[in-house]
């Protein structure tokens, strides 16, 4: 009796190990069971402007923090390896910061971030900017608090799972 069960059960687990069925579709949640050609479409994540503010300013330099707002809407945690983006202020651009890095080779290390599912997580970063490196008209308009900003970039990311989903990359642009 339990040879014939463990041989039914060892019967079952071959069949979908060797059939084009997944059991647990992981990535949209949808289905117990689909196959393997379906397509796992790793949604993009939503990046939002959150904030954008001038916390410091001498005749030396400023310090501005920028806040993005990322929304992972995946059913599954998704791995996102680095923000990098452009601070431009009225199309002069001021810096090129990274939020998080990306993984060069086999041997480098990465500081990435999991965003769990349907989730949103905001990020802060500090750019200081050296009066002495732009025009005097950029030093007028922070000192006011009235610069343009633009801001463009992209995010790297991934599934949290090797096999599935690949490398995706998501372009933004905000202006504020």
């Amino acid at each position: 009796m339990v040879g014939g069960i463990v041989a039914a059960f060892a019967i079952i687990v071959g069949i979908f190990a060797f059939s084009d069925l997944i059991f647990i579709d992981d990535v949209s949640g949808g289905s117990l069971i689909s196959t393997s050609e379906t397509t796992r479409q790793v949604l993009p994540l939503e990046i939002e402007l959150e904030d954008i503010s001038i916390l410091e300013i001498t005749d030396r330099a400023a310090v501005i923090e920028v806040q993005f707002k990322v929304t992972n809407p995946n059913f599954k945690s998704v791995i996102l390896q680095q923000i990098r983006y452009e601070l431009y202020e009225n199309n002069v651009s001021l810096s090129t910061q990274d939020i998080g890095t990306r993984p060069t080779g086999m041997l480098d290390t990465s500081n990435y971030f999991i965003l769990l599912s349907e989730k949103t997580t905001v990020f802060k970063d500090k750019v200081t900017i050296k009066n002495s490196d732009y025009p005097p008209e950029l030093w007028v308009t922070l000192t006011k608090n009235t610069p343009q900003w633009k801001i463009k970039g992209e995010a790297f990311y991934n599934l949290s799972s090797l096999t599935s989903g690949g490398q995706n990359v998501l372009t933004f642009e905000f202006t504020k």
